[in-house]
């Protein structure tokens, strides 16, 4: 009786292995059963993400760099930005990894604008309704807060290593901030504002694409920004099921003990932080300043 209490071993009082073996039985069966289905549902996520990798190794490297640069000066209006750009995509085109960095812009972009489709319309969802924000809210806390490794089991034995379970565990792991922040810009709009639209008689609809998700960008566009980086931050972990790109070569530095292979590679993931870090956040600051919201500081 006394070990029952004072023992440093926490007791056994019920077996947990048959609950074990139900979940791994069933997402055999799935396997089984509908592993060809759900292949088939995600065969489009890979066109889109092999024609945005083949698009951009098609387009000359000069020309990739320019694009960005002059994204950098219309979002700053300043050649700070548009020069760290410059130096930085030609730092990784140096280093020999400038495909490397094809590869992981195509696994970002194609994460990030597979979560916008189905993000914002959730975070509007959620907006309008209390029951939604109340059951989706909890799923979202456990999409963030489970180990980002997890997502890779079940993917890995659906598709199989490749880029699919890649993308997909990108995407789970990176779309919670844009539903949460699009749920949020809305519900931040001012009541005022919207009784003046009512009063003027516009529709639900109207109220809501003239309204309140134009003034509700600049949050929505802040939760793009979290979610193309947590796209980037799980270019690594996404390596180690053939994503490719840059965390694949982070991954070769580790399992060959190569620093400068591992360091390189890892600059050249900041490069791209920083690249779409600034410019996102600066056309939200533009955006706000043109609603006004902030003072426009460019």
């Amino acid at each position: 009786m006394f070990e029952f209490f004072f023992s440093g071993e926490f007791p056994e009082f019920i077996d947990t292995r048959p609950l074990r073996f139900w979940l791994d039985d069933g997402l055999n069966w799935v396997v089984r059963h509908w592993g060809d289905e759900f292949e088939a549902a995600a065969y489009p996520l890979l066109v889109m993400l092999n024609s945005i990798e083949d698009w951009l190794l098609m387009v000359p490297w000069w020309l990739i760099i320019l694009a960005f640069a002059a994204l950098a000066y219309g979002a700053t209006r300043s050649k700070a930005l548009p020069i760290i750009v410059v130096v930085g995509l030609v730092f990784m085109g140096l280093m020999e990894l400038w495909e490397d960095s094809v590869e992981t812009m195509a696994l970002m972009i194609s994460a990030t604008l597979t979560a916008i489709v189905f993000s914002i319309p959730l975070g509007i969802v959620m907006a309008r309704s209390e029951i939604v924000q109340r059951v989706v809210t909890p799923i979202l806390d456990l999409m963030q807060t489970m180990p980002s490794f997890v997502y890779l089991i079940p993917t890995v034995m659906i598709f199989g290593p490749g880029k699919i379970p890649a993308l997909l565990a990108t995407i789970v792991y990176a779309a919670p901030p844009l539903v949460r922040l699009t749920n949020l810009g809305i519900r931040q709009v001012e009541p005022n504002v919207m009784e003046a639209a009512q009063a003027f008689g516009a529709s639900p609809r109207q109220r809501l694409f003239g309204v309140q998700i134009p003034l509700a960008l600049p949050t929505i566009l802040a939760g793009v920004n979290q979610t193309t980086m947590m796209a980037l931050a799980m270019v690594v972990i996404a390596s180690m099921i053939g994503a490719g790109g840059l965390g694949y070569q982070v991954l070769q530095g580790i399992g060959r003990l190569e620093v400068s292979r591992g360091v390189f590679a890892g600059l050249g993931i900041v490069v791209l932080a920083i690249i779409f870090d600034r410019i996102t956040q600066a056309y939200g600051k533009q955006l706000q300043a043109r609603i006004g919201l902030v003072g426009d500081r460019s």
